[in-house]
């Protein structure tokens, strides 16, 4: 059992993440370590007297104890910590409880939201969610999970919200050329129904226009396969909320990798690199950069994106696996936050299990509802690390989740980009005679 002594100790804070009823894992809470009000009046309360049969509370790993993980404590299942739950497996913040972490005289926004308003779905223009869930080799089925998940980013509240890398197809080589659909182009919006059929456009991209008009949300679309002028690419669409493509960024480092006894992918095999920088403006949030997965690697990237074109946040829609994602993904997130002094937003898929080794063959769907038969043995399978993340400028994870089905909801104070940048002013200290900055081409 976790005890007032040991909360105290290390004051934690509830972070908000919601997993859903059709998922295997249950309901969670995650904890990280912060020092506030409400985690003081935590650390006081006697945790004996919360008792629940709805969920169990998972405790974030960076907590020390392995007590932590071991002896869960039991929670009310209707109100916890500022934490309110509702029939469809959703978690929404109450504002009883103001979330925030410190590090040192910083405090960075994670989650909350003013449950006064009377208009449920008003959306906050700081409050981003994060949409991590399962792709299968079905299209239709991963079109219409991606619906979902959007419009439970909308009911959150969110003003923006950010898809997985590849989630419309299996992430294999193999299935790329399989899976890619024309995309539109920068300026493009859907006028109509036919209006899409003569621009021979994709069910995915039509999906997030649409999603994207109908939530008043802008949709930064993870990724999908790109068929363009004979050549394949690994492609994020943003999508304003009037439903047009504000920008197109097709990725840049390709993941050509070969690890001893851990992974070898050669993305080259099959994909294109993109060749530009790219970044849009969001009224509330300021200027924000994009790349993808295997960009995140790359710091001139995110250097050109921070103090060249003045972004205060960066987005990696990624699939890390099992070898690289432990080691590498959280620690990537948080070197680009403290290097271009900003937040850093990452969405990946969910974790899935691979198919039975008897069960060779699948019927699916393609999106346009034309019959799909394939082998599933075709496309190797590839184990996603999950943990879609924000980090704030001071570099602390001030939202998360495990491997599982989850949207992940922050609330960004924008304000601590320039307090960061102020009061650590490296751009302005950058020693230009024995190193510089070339811009790059934009893709604005």
């Amino acid at each position: 059992m976790i005890t007032p002594n040991i909360l105290s100790r290390y004051t934690a804070q509830v972070i908000y993440v919601a997993t859903f009823p059709w998922s295997s894992l249950s309901r969670q809470l995650l904890i990280a370590p912060i020092a506030s009000t409400t985690a003081k009046k935590l650390a006081n309360t006697n945790l004996d007297s919360f008792r629940t049969q709805s969920f169990h509370s998972s405790i974030s790993s960076r907590l020390p104890s392995p007590a932590f993980v071991e002896n869960r404590p039991s929670l009310p299942s209707s109100s916890i910590f500022g934490i309110s739950l509702n029939n469809s497996g959703f978690t929404k913040p109450l504002s009883s409880t103001a979330s925030s972490i410190k590090s040192n005289q910083f405090k960075m926004s994670s989650s909350s939201t003013n449950d006064d308003n009377s208009d449920e779905n008003k959306a906050n223009n700081n409050r981003v969610a994060l949409l991590q869930f399962e792709v299968s080799h079905d299209k239709s089925k991963n079109l219409q999970t991606a619906r979902e998940y959007i419009t439970r980013a909308h009911e959150s509240g969110a003003y923006l919200c950010v898809l997985p890398e590849i989630w419309n197809s299996p992430y294999a080589t193999s299935a790329f050329g399989d899976y890619s659909e024309i995309l539109p182009g920068v300026g493009d919006v859907l006028a109509d129904e036919d209006g899409a059929s003569k621009g021979g456009w994709g069910p995915s991209p039509v999906m997030l226009m649409e999603m994207a008009k109908s939530t008043g949300m802008y949709i930064v679309g993870g990724s999908v396969p790109e068929s363009c002028s004979g050549k394949i690419y690994n492609t994020c669409l943003v999508i304003n909320p009037s439903g047009e493509i504000v920008v197109k960024h097709r990725k840049v480092h390709l993941f050509d990798v070969d690890v001893p006894g851990g992974i070898r992918f050669k993305e080259s095999e099959t994909l294109s690199a993109g060749g530009g920088v790219t970044f849009f403006d969001v009224e509330g949030l300021g200027r924000i950069g994009v790349g993808i997965c295997y960009d995140i690697r790359f710091p001139e990237y995110a250097l050109l994106l921070t103090q060249i074109h003045k972004c205060k946040i960066l987005i990696y829609p990624g699939a890390f696996n099992l070898t690289t994602g432990p080691a590498h993904w959280e620690l990537l997130q948080r070197a680009r936050a403290v290097d271009g002094q900003c937040y850093v937003l990452t969405a990946s898929p969910a974790r899935s299990a691979p198919p039975p080794d008897d069960d060779d063959s699948d019927t699916a769907k393609n999106g346009d509802g034309t019959e799909q038969i394939e082998t599933k043995k075709k496309y190797p399978h590839y184990s996603a690390w999950g943990h879609s993340t924000a980090v704030s400028p001071w570099g602390e994870v001030i939202a998360t989740c495990e491997e599982g089905p989850a949207v992940v909801i922050a609330d960004l104070d924008m304000d601590k980009v320039e307090e960061m940048r102020m009061a650590i002013p490296t751009t302005a200290q950058k020693r230009k005679d024995l190193y510089d900055l070339v811009d790059g081409r934009g893709n604005q």
